[in-house]
């Protein structure tokens, strides 16, 4: 009874089902730290979220990917209070992303200029949003940040762009304070994530939900 109350459940149209969405879940977690590598690499600053991880990782010694794990789960304990329900994708994302980051930092060198630099920064961002549409149309559930913004969003009553907008500003400035990197990439985040994860959530999300319906109809003859 209190995992019912804790978690929520995990559905599905067929057994095949399952697994292919468990596959695009784990794979879309997986390219989100791959992107958040790159981005790390650009050089030319990060995203809101990373510039606080980054700060924290810099004042600590501390592990970028490990840091961005913690940060996932204080975030998660914020929920308590806004009796948010855990997705299996959350738990996860806040498990998979940080090791990936790391591994990806760790097998790419920092780039020699900002040449370099700011197309792999795109390309990360780029990555980063289809990795997103990916983890989100496999339908296990929120990532932690997203739970955080919606679970104030139901108890406030106030527009999700304006507790989206004090999430992550107090966030940015926290991570500046700490000597996190702010720059040109976190403008470009800011202003070409939304746009890109709303090109690629649909393209992904309608084969996916036309894939379900198609493994139900075979099922059930």
């Amino acid at each position: 009874m209190l995992l019912r109350t804790v978690f929520l459940p995990v559905t599905a149209t067929s057994r095949r089902d399952l697994v292919e969405r468990m596959l695009q879940l784990l794979v879309g977690l997986l390219l989100y730290g791959v992107a958040l590598g790159l981005m790390v690499r650009g050089g030319i600053g990060v995203a809101p979220w990373d510039v606080l991880s980054l700060g924290i990782t810099g004042r600590t010694g501390i592990g970028y990917g490990l840091i961005t794990n913690l940060v996932a789960i204080a975030v998660l304990l914020l929920w308590i209070p806004l009796r948010q329900r855990l997705g299996l994708g959350t738990v996860l994302n806040a498990l998979l992303v940080g090791p990936s980051a790391d591994l990806t930092l760790w097998l790419l060198p920092p780039v020699p200029s900002v040449w370099v630099g700011a197309p792999l920064f795109v390309a990360g961002l780029v990555l980063l949003s289809f990795a997103t549409g990916l983890y989100i149309s496999a339908d296990f559930g929120p990532g932690p940040r997203d739970g955080l913004m919606t679970g104030l969003v139901r108890v406030t009553g106030w527009k999700v762009w304006i507790v989206r907008t004090l999430i992550e500003g107090s966030v940015l400035l926290i991570g500046f304070l700490l000597g996190g990197p702010v720059g040109v990439g976190t403008v470009l985040f800011a202003l070409g994530v939304g746009p890109l994860i709303g090109w690629f959530l649909p393209r992904i999300r309608r084969p996916r939900e036309e894939r379900s319906r198609r493994l139900a109809a075979t099922t059930s003859r």
